[in-house]
């Protein structure tokens, strides 16, 4: 059994705040632990981000499917995995979480609650990255749940997204969701609000690169296998 929508919603909603609040917080850290060490920042925010993911898709994937970023989320609608309505219904929740996330890493640091980012990062590389970026995140959690491996998913999901903060020259942010949370901490992980729109148009040309992959990779799939994206849901009671 599926948990209740409102339910649901609460789960893709902290854990997209938690997301946020790991990937901004972890930054802000990892600046002022590390000064003028821009390598070793990295490797700290993207260390803890992959661990932290891990984390969080454990803790809410029984309830929601842990997706935490719209395309996940209208990419399953696409294949059966949940309504279009319920898919409708978890973007503007992700989002949310997303932006409650960045001001709550921002207060934790004495920071100020909002600020606007000022990083520029709308290169024609990092529009190409975000591509494969979303692309392999969509590819590696499709795969899992299409070929019934999804307990090995959280721990893939992490994995995945810690090396591709070091592959991309975008440091992989693959959600649109994040994307628009971290226009509000101006900060290490922050995006400026002008490059945010082409980081999204890259994650959704990603997102339908990736159904087109998935449905020739793995076209043997019943509605059932289908349904569980990230972590089974069949255990959530009511």
């Amino acid at each position: 059994m599926t948990a209740p929508l409102p339910r649901r919603l609460l789960a893709e909603f902290l854990g997209s705040a938690l997301l946020a609040a790991l990937v901004i917080g972890s930054g802000i850290a990892a600046a002022e632990l590390s000064p003028g060490n821009t390598g070793l920042q990295l490797l700290e925010n993207a260390a803890a981000t992959a661990a932290g993911l891990f984390a969080i898709i454990l803790m809410f994937g029984p309830i929601s499917g842990g997706h935490f970023n719209p395309v996940v989320s209208l990419v399953d609608a696409v294949f059966g995995g949940i309504s279009p309505r319920h898919a409708a219904a978890y973007v503007p929740v992700q989002i949310a979480g997303c932006i409650a996330g960045a001001v709550l890493a921002n207060l934790m640091f004495s920071l100020t609650a909002i600020s606007i980012s000022e990083t520029d990062r709308a290169t024609s590389g990092h529009f190409l990255s975000e591509i494969v970026a979303t692309l392999g995140l969509l590819l590696v959690i499709f795969a899992l749940a299409r070929s019934g491996r999804v307990s090995t998913a959280p721990a893939a999901v992490g994995a995945y997204i810690g090396a591709a903060y070091w592959f991309t020259s975008s440091t992989s942010f693959a959600n649109p969701a994040i994307t628009l949370g971290r226009m509000f901490s101006d900060t290490f992980a922050g995006i400026a609000p002008a490059s945010a729109p082409a980081f999204i148009g890259a994650q959704i040309v990603g997102a339908v690169v990736a159904i087109g992959a998935i449905r020739v990779l793995y076209p043997d799939v019943t509605p059932e296998e289908a349904a569980e994206v990230i972590v089974p849901r069949e255990t959530v009671t009511r």
